[in-house]
């Protein structure tokens, strides 16, 4: 079945939503989420939106302590544009009806977190995700111009690769025509053409055993791209936040805002002793890669599986005003966060590399646009400053709107598409295939791609995916589809490169921490 649109916008997160309520103003958007449309990374990101709002902090602060939360390897032309359009695209969730947290006096409450210098974090309590997420989904699904098809799933996007040209990766004239769309109500593969395609699809969370992320997140976008031959870079750099709930039973794990710490929490170990300012000056309150390397450090050393996050000596009434989620959380399990330390182990929480884009949010595949965790714009660098994702989500998004539909106009659907080829292919009689590899996927990389690696680890891990890899690619070429038979090989494609660009790169910086490649400074443990 064909089907075409204007804008194709895979991904109901953040980046996508905000995309489409501006794209829907000039064409007709098409949105396709693989479940529920509110069930994107976004709906958990605890802490907030940096910007900058008020004195004493300014544009250069933010700037300054981006380019030094990335280990001054950001792009800092793009840090600067994101931090100076920030503002502007606040005021337009705040028109939307986002009810940021304010002060008494009618100001934006606003907090700090880590790797910050000043209070420039807003939020909603701590489920500022969720408030923002719910406003764009009821906007979007408002919208005449937006039609949403719910639990559909890309499987690939369309390039002159299906119009029967060779395509390589030396090629900068590919062009994206749209994509081949699973849903997984019928069965049904729709090739949905469009004149401009918007990859919103999030991070990787699940190539780890414990994550943060939801289970959606098996790195469709960055898998899709790498396979149309389009450019990925940066992958070695996956933020592992140091605070996730400890409770073995539960997947994904439950994220502890770095905004406890910024409030007042402290890092302790089994014994109560607090450690960090051994490892970092700023202590609890250091960039994210520091505390999460020196929990992951503290934990081997002492053979703890866990340590603790304090915040008992806080004043009680207003840690629970401020943190309801947390609390609520906590004492499910029997934790009283105003009296008993918090258990906090790091989990993988975001990629801070992805499919390579330029100041519009464009691809090296042409009328193809990345936004958000899955693109890879500069703005981060080695390691992301705490609260920069969903700012980055929402200037990107402006800026790929104002530049994909000023073209709009001069761009026409691809005819002649193939539909979706089903010949030669049954169901697996055996789905434990696809668990098994799955599972094991992810021990391979917890284990030897985790937050501190080596060059041992790095080949062991490859060998063992290329074995994988071949198994998969022989089940895929033989079954019916499933969506958690195409997760599996995003999945592997995405484990790949980030071994791959692991391995290319011979020193520690930032996220990427190779013990055989020791820093040059302590400062960088």
């Amino acid at each position: 079945m064909s089907y075409k649109t204007d804008f194709l916008v895979i991904g109901s997160g953040i980046a996508g939503l905000s995309f489409a309520l501006k794209a829907a103003e000039k064409g007709r958007v098409t949105l396709i989420s693989k479940v529920d449309i509110e069930e994107s990374n976004t709906k958990y990101a605890q802490g907030g939106v940096a910007s900058v709002m008020y004195e004493p902090d300014s544009i250069e602060k933010h700037v300054e302590d981006t380019l030094k939360a990335g280990h001054g390897y950001c792009n800092e032309e793009v840090v600067r544009v994101v931090v100076s359009e920030g503002p502007a695209r606040i005021r337009e969730l705040v028109e939307m009806g986002v009810d940021f947290d304010r002060r008494q006096d009618g100001q934006f409450d606003l907090a700090r977190e880590g790797g910050h210098t000043e209070h420039r974090v807003l939020h909603h309590k701590d489920n500022t995700g969720e408030a923002i997420e719910s406003v764009l989904v009821k906007n979007a699904q408002a919208h005449p111009n937006i039609e949403i098809f719910e639990n559909h799933f890309a499987i690939d996007i369309l390039t002159q690769h299906h119009a029967g040209e060779l395509v390589n990766r030396s090629r900068r004239d590919i062009d994206c025509y749209g994509a081949y769309v699973f849903d997984s109500s019928s069965g049904e593969v729709k090739t949905i053409v469009a004149k401009v395609t918007v990859m919103a699809t999030g991070g990787i969370g699940n190539l780890y055993q414990t994550t943060t992320n939801p289970v959606i997140a098996t790195g469709d976008g960055v898998a899709m791209v790498y396979r149309a031959k389009g450019l990925i870079e940066n992958m070695e750099f996956i933020q592992f936040h140091p605070t996730s709930l400890y409770n073995p039973n539960e997947r994904p794990s439950f994220l502890i805002t770095e905004a406890l710490r910024g409030f007042g929490g402290v890092l302790r170990d089994w014994s109560g002793r607090e450690f960090m300012d051994k490892y970092h000056p700023m202590g609890s309150l250091a960039p994210r890669d520091i505390v999460a390397r020196a929990i992951d450090n503290e934990m081997k050393v002492r053979g703890d599986d866990h340590v603790f996050l304090d915040c008992t000596h806080l004043d009680a009434e207003k840690l629970r005003s401020h943190f309801p989620n947390i609390t609520r959380k906590c004492l499910d399990l029997g934790i009283d966060i105003t009296s008993d330390r918090i258990p906090v182990i790091p989990a993988a929480h975001y990629m801070c590399g992805g499919i390579k884009v330029d100041l519009n949010g464009e691809s090296s595949i042409r009328r193809l646009y990345a936004l958000g965790e899955v693109s890879s714009t500069g703005l981060h660098g080695a390691n992301r400053l705490a609260s920069n994702s969903l700012i980055e989500a929402l200037v990107f998004a402006e800026r790929a709107f104002l530049h994909s539909s000023a073209r709009l106009s001069s761009l026409q659907h691809m005819e002649g598409l193939p539909e979706w080829d089903f010949e030669g292919t049954s169901h697996p009689e055996e789905l434990v295939l696809v668990t098994q590899n799955y599972k094991e996927v992810q021990a391979i990389m917890s284990n030897y791609v985790g937050i501190v690696r080596s060059d041992l680890r790095l080949n062991r891990a490859l060998k063992r995916l290329v074995i994988i890899f071949n198994e998969t690619e022989d089940l895929y070429r033989k079954s019916t589809l499933s969506r958690r038979l195409c997760e599996l090989r995003n999945l592997i494609n995405a484990g790949y490169l980030v071994i791959k660009m692991a391995n290319d790169r011979h020193q520690s910086l930032g996220l990427h921490y190779n013990i055989d490649y020791p820093p040059e400074t302590s400062s960088e443990f």
